[in-house]
């Protein structure tokens, strides 16, 4: 993997709203990043919308996004074979989003199902999404540890990259859903993972407490990763982290960081302030 992709991750902070935001304001704020020059935009979700309320007019926001001047590609995060079905039945979408956990415990309570059950899913997506043309990303969540109890260890992650490269999958981002990772845990992992498998291309989707942003970017970074997920402000995060203050991380501070490394992400910046605002307005608790 020779370029550098950034994913912005609007779905992500919108699930974890309290409040439900108007389609037309989702609209309006997902066509702003569109035009930033993100590599992606996870912007919606087709799961049960009793389970994510938030997210239950991802259908009619899609149809009203203006893709014909944009190069950034669409992610459609999906929790079963149901709702992969209705996401690889719309062009636009390119990339199917699916959460497996390496912890048993939490597989559970996030989808109801254990960890062979989701295996099952992946299996169904991946080969949806083969079928269909799409590509298939799966976040392997509690991937730097978990407050449960349940095994964990680098060696862990590599028996589940296993598992999904024998089924095709060639995007995998492990996911610190917790905001539990270190800088030295988030290195010790990827190193590992990309020495042993250098056909896979490996994300990081990291939470953090705001004033450790910038050493888990730069910990992956030097890891090697060249693709990070972000959420403008830092908005949203996992209900089950430590405290309030761990969210995702911000996307202008990953963009800080690149640049003081002598590494341009290559965006609109005009756009990107547009967008950071309108974040701020639609994002206010409600």
């Amino acid at each position: 993997m020779n370029s550098f992709k950034l994913i912005e991750c609007p779905r992500d902070a919108m699930q974890g709203l309290p409040g439900f935001i108007p389609t037309a304001d989702k609209i309006r704020y997902l066509n702003v990043l569109l035009q930033v020059g993100f590599d992606t935009l996870d912007f919606g979700s087709f799961v049960s919308p009793k389970a994510i309320p938030q997210l239950r007019d991802t259908a009619e926001v899609l149809a009203g996004l203006d893709l014909s001047q944009t190069a950034t590609r669409l992610l459609a995060i999906v929790a079963n074979e149901r709702g992969a079905e209705q996401a690889v039945s719309y062009s636009p979408i390119q990339y199917l989003g699916f959460p497996l956990s390496v912890s048993e415990t939490f597989q559970l309570r996030n989808t109801n199902k254990t960890i062979e059950q989701a295996f099952a899913e992946v299996t169904a997506i991946q080969k949806l999404c083969v079928s269909h043309r799409k590509q298939l990303v799966v976040y392997l969540s509690m991937g730097f540890g978990n407050p449960y109890g349940d095994p964990y260890s680098p060696e862990l992650i590599g028996q589940f990259t296993e598992r999904l490269v024998a089924l095709g999958v060639e995007i995998i981002a492990p996911s610190d859903t917790v905001g539990s990772s270190t800088p030295e845990g988030i290195e010790r992992l990827f190193r590992y993972l990309l020495e042993t498998y250098p056909a896979v291309e490996f994300g990081a989707h990291l939470h953090s407490r705001p004033g450790q942003v910038m050493e888990k970017v730069e910990a992956a970074w030097r890891a090697g990763v060249r693709r990070i997920d972000g959420a403008l402000h830092g908005f949203g995060g996992c209900p089950m982290a430590a405290d309030d203050l761990t969210g995702n991380l911000p996307t202008e501070q990953i963009v800080y960081w690149l640049e003081k490394a002598g590494f341009s992400p290559g965006l609109n910046a005009a756009r990107l302030a547009e967008a950071l605002a309108l974040s701020m307005e639609i994002m206010s608790p409600r």
